[in-house]
């Protein structure tokens, strides 16, 4: 498949996360449909958008949110997809087997096809983000998204901060890397330390570009989600989706504590350009990285 345009128009999507599941697909539709009519080719959603965070506590119950990956959640923006012509980045909590589930992510291509799976690598287990509980850690690899728009490096929230994943998309041919996302604040901490946070998140995912000089789309729900079981304070989750380009520049930035759905053009050309300005894949030293592969230089 090949590139249609140079200039790709990406539409990102960045809610608030209800606990009725039926309704957090409607609006996500509803979002696709008014992209779609606004020119977008691509759209991207938030990590797990159908359903609140309930990573928030560890619950057996919870398993119950999850779905086969060809299940009626992807049944449903399949065919959407179809009617819109877009190419769609959805994140699912997806059921592989009784008691195996992973954090996924399925590029839906205009025809309602299924192009691409991707099981969330890099797995957290941290409070209020206890993910080792319901997802086993991918075992699809680091591979490219083929599709009418480009080749996307499709990764999941925890992955965007490792710089070997988005190396491994760059290096087998990604024009972009994506990020559907669900990433916030714990209520309790400092004003300072939030802001440590938050731009360390931007920091890293902007570094991705320039590295690798490509384009990053990063979308993140936004809103506080109360830990209903009253056992952690909540997540404030910070929004602030975004996209740069392949100098790790902003082209578009979204609120802090609103909703935001909007239309993004991305000059993928540049890629080209950067590159050859800053030809950091020439340069690579392949010779002498072979201690990567260790866990810690003892």
């Amino acid at each position: 498949m090949t590139i249609l345009n140079a200039k790709l128009r990406v539409g990102i999507v960045q809610h608030k996360a209800g606990l009725n599941k039926l309704n957090n697909l409607e609006r996500a539709t509803t979002a696709i449909l008014s992209l779609a009519e606004q020119g977008a080719q691509l759209i991207v959603l938030q990590e797990l958008f159908a359903t609140p965070y309930f990573c928030q506590v560890e619950d057996t119950a919870h398993f119950d949110l999850a779905e086969s990956i060809d299940g009626p959640t992807f049944g449903h923006l399949a065919s959407v997809a179809k009617i819109t012509g877009v190419t769609v980045v959805v994140s699912l909590f997806e059921k592989r087997a009784a008691g195996l589930y992973h954090n996924a992510a399925v590029v839906i291509g205009p025809q309602g096809e299924q192009l691409h799976h991707y099981r969330k690598m890099h797995i957290p287990d941290d409070p209020g983000f206890y993910e080792k509980f319901y997802f086993t850690p991918g075992d699809l690899g680091f591979e490219i998204a083929l599709t009418p728009v480009g080749k996307l490096g499709v990764l999941v929230c925890w992955d965007q901060w490792f710089p070997e994943a988005a190396r491994l998309m760059a290096l087998r041919g990604a024009d972009v890397l994506i990020y559907p996302t669900a990433i916030g604040w714990c209520p309790g901490d400092s004003q300072d330390e939030k802001s440590r946070q938050r731009d360390a998140w931007l920091t890293i995912q902007r570094g991705h570009a320039i590295a690798n000089g490509v384009p990053v789309v990063v979308v993140n729900r936004v809103g506080f989600e109360p830990d209903l079981t009253g056992q952690t304070e909540g997540i404030q989750f910070w929004g602030s989706s975004f996209v740069a380009g392949p100098q790790g520049e902003i082209i578009v930035m979204a609120p802090e504590n609103d909703e935001f759905e909007q239309v993004v053009e991305v000059d993928l050309q540049r890629s080209e350009f950067v590159r050859r300005i800053w030809p950091f894949l020439r340069d690579r030293r392949i010779d002498a990285y072979d201690e990567i592969l260790r866990r810690f230089r003892d």
